[in-house]
């Protein structure tokens, strides 16, 4: 079973394995299989290194280009202050968009949206909010509200989220960035989740249900856009700081959560380059996936191919999905 991202250039997929016995699930693995995509610009010309940094992602990329063009700003020395950035928080916005009217309503046994996605996203790339705010009260996303609270869900009372973070202020937690850490980054030494539920800052109101949660989080972030009341910490903030000479960090809240750049330059070359995406985060082995999916009922492998399709949807990954069994 697989989920597809659109078109691009494949950047690898997350693995979720799943075995039974005596028809529980009895083991979960969660991986994040994904390319080096920083290694191919190690050496490279810093700026040439950094435009090419858009084409790489088939979702985000105007996300990631900006952490590019920030982190190298910041590896030369200029700082960015946090910050809503309008284009990045468009693209977040579409991106919201794109879940809830075309892959929330087939998860729900409902017809995609297609149309008024289309209608929609021209709206947010143009800045008219008044044109998004009225469909987010139309009569089809209030039932497609209900239909999600009626949606085979479960408990999620303290969801380990991370903080609210900007550039500077990460340096506290990670003084640098390493492959490993990339690879699978932790908070604190432990897993942490990030996005839309994260920057909520875990105020009370939305639903205990986790898969709920997270929909109804990015539901919001829409309508707070769409009224003009998004604010710094919101998906679109960026920021950027010195790291040390010569090397430079970025930071971004898209869609899924918090995307991270740093660049070391050896003269105007790449000498390092650290990319640590939502994914990495919301799709760590220890994460919150592996948790919803252990102990349940499994002898109909179908219904239960069917739950992990919508806890993968409530965790939202930058790349296709699959589903093997052990």
């Amino acid at each position: 079973m697989s989920a597809g991202t659109g078109a691009g250039i494949d950047t690898g997929c997350v693995r979720l394995r799943l075995a039974r016995t005596d028809g529980k699930i009895s083991a979960v693995s969660v991986a994040s299989e994904r390319p080096a995509v920083a290694q191919a610009l190690r050496g490279r010309a810093a700026d040439a290194a950094v435009r090419m940094v858009p084409l790489l992602f088939a979702l985000c990329g105007k996300a990631q280009g900006r952490a590019a063009e920030l982190a190298l700003a910041a590896a030369r020395g200029q700082a960015c202050a946090p910050h809503l950035d309008a284009t990045i928080e468009a693209e977040a916005m579409r991106e919201h968009l794109w879940r809830w009217l075309l892959d929330l309503p087939p998860l729900l046994g409902e017809s995609a949206l297609k149309v008024e996605f289309v209608a929609a996203a021209s709206q947010i790339a143009s800045g008219q909010r008044t044109g998004l705010d009225a469909l987010l009260r139309d009569p089809r996303m209030e039932n497609l509200c209900r239909r999600l609270a009626d949606m085979e869900d479960v408990a999620d009372a303290a969801p380990r989220c991370l903080p609210s973070l900007d550039a500077q202020a990460s340096l506290a937690l990670w003084p640098q960035f390493n492959a490993g850490f990339c690879r699978e980054p932790e908070w604190l030494g432990q897993a942490a989740e990030t996005g839309a539920l994260a920057r909520r800052r875990g105020r009370p109101g939305i639903s205990e249900k986790a898969f709920a949660a997270r929909w109804l989080v990015r539901l919001e972030e829409l309508q707070n856009w769409a009224q003009g009341k998004a604010g710094v910490g919101a998906g679109g903030t960026a920021s950027a700081v010195p790291v040390a000479t010569g090397r430079g960090r970025a930071l971004v809240e898209t869609a899924r959560g918090l995307l991270m750049h740093e660049i070391a330059l050896d003269g105007e070359r790449i000498a390092d380059y650290f990319i640590v995406a939502p994914t990495e985060w919301n799709f760590h082995p220890r994460g919150p996936l592996a948790g919803w999916l252990m102990g349940r009922d499994a002898v109909d492998r179908q219904a239960v191919e069917a739950f992990a399709a919508r806890a993968v949807a409530a965790l939202d990954p930058c790349v296709r999905w699959e589903l093997e069994w052990l």
